[in-house]
């Protein structure tokens, strides 16, 4: 099912899980598009916009500029950094390219949120890429419900 994300320094009892989707067969997306489709500069400034941000506010997300509710319990997670404007804070060089990321998330349970899906608005830009990619979350969506109803 959905695999869990821990945090290396520890994860305090207010932060928020987050959880890849997995599909039947084992696929995670959203693991998947972190490792082989994202520049190490995006993985990074993605990974640490997750931990500082999404992982500690979750849904609350959507009362800023970081996040959308996109209804039927969708919601996104934005980020927008151009070169220079993210540091992690612990020694490492800020992003060298514009980052222009969408996550697509669910929060459920007591404090957890499931990445359904991501892609880089910066290489993609269109409406119907956008279009797309919220209908391939919304499909995840549909089909975790599901079976998590099954297994009851």
């Amino acid at each position: 099912m959905a695999r869990r994300v821990q945090r290396q320094v520890g994860v305090s009892v207010s932060d928020y899980l987050l959880e890849f989707f997995e599909d039947p067969g084992g696929d995670q997306p959203v693991r998947r598009w972190l490792k082989e489709e994202l520049s190490p500069t995006k993985r990074r400034a993605l990974g640490y916009a997750m931990s500082e941000v999404l992982q500690r506010i979750g849904v609350s997300v959507c009362g800023t500029e970081l996040g959308r509710q996109l209804g039927q319990g969708l919601f996104e997670f934005r980020l927008r950094a151009n070169p220079g404007a993210i540091s992690s804070g612990r020694g490492r060089s800020p992003p060298e390219e514009a980052v222009l990321l969408r996550v697509f998330c669910h929060a459920h349970g007591d404090r957890a949120i499931l990445l359904l899906g991501g892609y880089d608005k910066g290489e993609h830009p269109s409406r119907e890429r956008q279009s797309r990619e919220i209908a391939r979350a919304r499909a995840r969506l549909a089909d975790w419900r599901a079976r998590r109803r099954r297994r009851g």
